[in-house]
């Protein structure tokens, strides 16, 4: 399914960027990586840095049926904290936009029983929002904390967002 490309593709990342980017000592850092967390389950990522300057996007999706899917996207700036070491942390800002929707099989049957649409035959979350985040990191693996600041859409919000995974850097 999904996750063989998506292996697949972080493993190319890897060989290449081992066989292209060893000795040079450019300010240009790029890295790749999944991660698993809320409100989005799954996110593959990517991002560029200059310096101690990040910027990150991340982005994932899963579509199962006509009323079962999910999607997500996240967009971050961030100051990176120990840049040179093998261990970071950044402190950001971020936006991001995820949307879920799942059947309710309690609120079909109750709709069928009463031969009417009393309430959605589904459930949804929807979260549009600028949050604030830390994200340490060791050796490419990351937790990422993010604290929301404004919704801009919102049902059934989160009140912190969290990811954890892992980045390979080149």
């Amino acid at each position: 399914m999904l996750l063989r490309p998506l292996f697949l593709v972080i493993f190319m990342f890897f060989c290449i960027g081992n066989a292209f980017a060893k000795g040079t000592d450019s300010p240009w850092q790029f890295e790749v990586g999944v991660s698993a967390g809320k409100p989005t389950p799954i996110m593959i990522n990517a991002g560029v840095s200059k310096d101690n300057i990040l910027f990150r996007v991340e982005g994932g999706g899963w579509h199962l049926g006509s009323n079962e899917f999910w999607v997500g996207y996240r967009g971050n700036l961030a100051w990176e904290f120990f840049h040179e070491l093998p261990f970071s942390l950044d402190l950001g800002i971020s936006g991001g936009y995820a949307f879920a929707k799942a059947p309710n099989e309690i609120h079909r049957a109750l709709n069928r029983a009463g031969k009417r649409r009393y309430v959605r035959s589904y459930n949804y979350k929807e979260t549009l929002d600028i949050s604030i985040d830390v994200r340490p990191n060791i050796y490419g693996f990351f937790t990422q904390l993010a604290i929301p600041l404004h919704y801009f859409k919102k049902h059934d919000e989160p009140t912190v967002l969290w990811r954890v995974g892992y980045a390979y850097r080149f």
